[in-house]
């Protein structure tokens, strides 16, 4: 019994800690070699509270910078929601080492807080 109890536990740990994933916050700090991603900006966040029930999902809008050897090469601004996964997918990829699984901005939000700016970052999980 303890043996199964076990051997689950670390299934699962291997499990949830195997799914890469790579955040993408307002760091200032830009390396001199390679990409970078920065968030710039969360705005026109509509998202349905975490505690609330809400007929429609919502969605967050960000203003993305790309950095290439310490150089601002792109800025973006991206929508999140249902309709834009793909497009946003595929403009993310072209940044990123891998393929990617999902996207987002973290947190969401809850009622009757507001959320700092410093709270807030791009969540990207890598297909396996």
């Amino acid at each position: 019994m303890k043996k199964g109890i076990i051997l689950s536990i670390l299934f699962f740990s291997v499990f949830v800690f195997a799914q890469k994933t790579m955040k993408i916050t307002r760091n200032k700090h830009i390396p001199k070699n390679g990409v970078y991603l920065k968030l710039k900006n969360v705005f026109g966040d509509s998202r349905c509270p975490e505690d609330v029930t809400c007929i429609w999902a919502g969605e967050v809008s960000a203003t993305i910078e790309v950095y290439k050897d310490q150089k601002l090469v792109e800025e973006k601004d991206i929508t999140f929601n249902g309709a834009t996964k793909v497009e946003n997918t595929k403009w993310f990829e072209k940044y990123v080492p891998k393929k990617i699984k999902g996207i987002g901005v973290v947190p969401n939000p809850k009622q009757g807080r507001i959320l700092k700016p410093k709270e807030q970052y791009i969540n990207i999980v890598f297909v396996d």
